[in-house]
């Protein structure tokens, strides 16, 4: 099963996630889950495997820019809510690979996961 690649297309590190799975021959999908939004059951499986918390975006501009009592008291309810009105909440990238996911791009760790050297 090939791996399938969460994110937005115009982001920097979404680039360095596909510039490293495209130079090591990687097979992948991508997904922009900005102009293709997340399938709400998506997200559940995401939220299980990994929690609310670590996947919702708290650093980025579009949780600056929501209003005060959108940030304040999240719970996971409220969270998977915002992140489904806001694609753009969800941290970046995500991969999911054999019914793992995993958050973030760094080389080590994408080598790890591919058994690449």
């Amino acid at each position: 099963m090939a791996a399938v690649l969460y994110g937005i297309k115009s982001c920097d590190t979404m680039r360095k996630a596909r510039q490293w799975l495209d130079s090591h021959g990687i097979a992948y999908t991508f997904h922009d889950y900005k102009t293709q939004g997340v399938p709400p059951a998506q997200l559940k499986d995401w939220v299980a495997d990994v929690g609310w918390e670590k996947l919702l975006n708290r650093a980025g501009t579009t949780f600056r820019g929501l209003a005060e009592a959108d940030r304040q008291g999240l719970d996971q309810t409220r969270a998977m809510a915002l992140m489904l009105a806001h694609p753009s909440l969800i941290k970046r990238p995500v991969l999911v690979r054999e019914g793992k996911v995993t958050l973030g791009f760094k080389p080590e760790i994408y080598a790890a996961l591919f058994g690449v050297q």
